[in-house]
């Protein structure tokens, strides 16, 4: 059976900046790989109209999904435009129950900026209609069996919206492909320009070098690495099952101290995150 991974987040980039990494794992580990943002991007220019702006960064998320080796979904909103609404949420139901896939990929449900918020609520909602026959989705599209296991990436800085530190669950190595995710992010050319101006990022590269050292640093063990979270399995799957973790063995790393204060009932401290 075809194992199957859906990156799923806001803005072309984002999946580069936050999730490159471990689908390129996990297409070594031989599953089969999707990319998908629901903004075409059509705001990240001061230069160009956001017509020919959405026009650059779709083909720029052509570009990078095929360094990525990962099949391509088109976009189907505009920046800052990403709402919970209901047309979204059928148009990405009828997408996820045409991939059907095992494992999820997608924003944290906290972070800067409400497109990446949306986006995680409208992708957790749409997973859970995926097996709901009497959900209609926008194109039609039958109900689908089978469990998938949603993971939350870390948000940008690492920081929810009021600049709490937000700990890992569990680490991704990205050691080995962090070329491939530099030169998928850098098909992105459009956005030096933008975000130098718009968000004082000086070098978009060296600002996702930064973060992934940084999460690496948090595991303890790995130079280079992507953060993320798991989502409860209610709706999802029968059982509370990690497939990440048996997907990529010794790549991977469970943060103990974090599953410790799950089950104790609290929640993960930002210091001694490692046990």
């Amino acid at each position: 059976m075809c194992q199957r991974a859906f990156a799923i987040f806001a803005h072309p980039d984002d999946i580069e900046f936050l999730a490159a990494g471990t689908l390129l794992r996990l297409r070594a580990a031989g599953w089969e790989t999707h990319y998908m943002t629901l903004s075409n991007g059509d705001c990240g220019s001061t230069i160009f109209t956001p017509q020919q702006t959405a026009e650059i960064r779709n083909k720029e998320a052509r570009t990078a999904s095929g360094i990525l080796g990962a099949k391509f979904h088109g976009a189907p909103g505009r920046d800052l435009q990403i709402f919970y609404n209901i047309e979204l949420l059928r148009w990405l139901a009828a997408v996820i129950r045409d991939v059907n896939p095992q494992i999820i990929l997608t924003h944290s449900p906290e972070d800067y900026m409400e497109d990446h918020q949306n986006t995680s609520r409208l992708t957790v909602t749409a997973a859970f209609a995926r097996g709901v026959p009497n959900f209609g989705t926008h194109p039609p599209s039958e109900a689908v069996d089978g469990e998938v296991t949603i993971y939350h990436a870390m948000p940008h800085g690492l920081r929810d919206q009021l600049r709490r530190l937000i700990v890992p669950g569990a680490f991704v190595d990205t050691g080995a492909v962090h070329a491939i995710k530099r030169e998928a992010l850098a098909a992105h050319a459009s956005q030096k320009d933008w975000l130098d101006r718009t968000q004082g990022m000086n070098n978009y590269i060296n600002a996702m070098d930064s973060l992934s050292l940084q999460v690496g640093k948090l595991s303890g063990m790995f130079e280079h690495a992507e953060g993320w979270r798991r989502h409860s399995h209610l709706g999802f799957s029968p059982q509370d099952t990690d497939p990440l973790a048996a997907a990529l063995g010794s790549h991977y790393r469970i943060n103990q101290a974090y599953e410790d204060s799950l089950n104790a009932g609290g929640f993960p401290s930002p210091s001694g995150t490692i046990a």
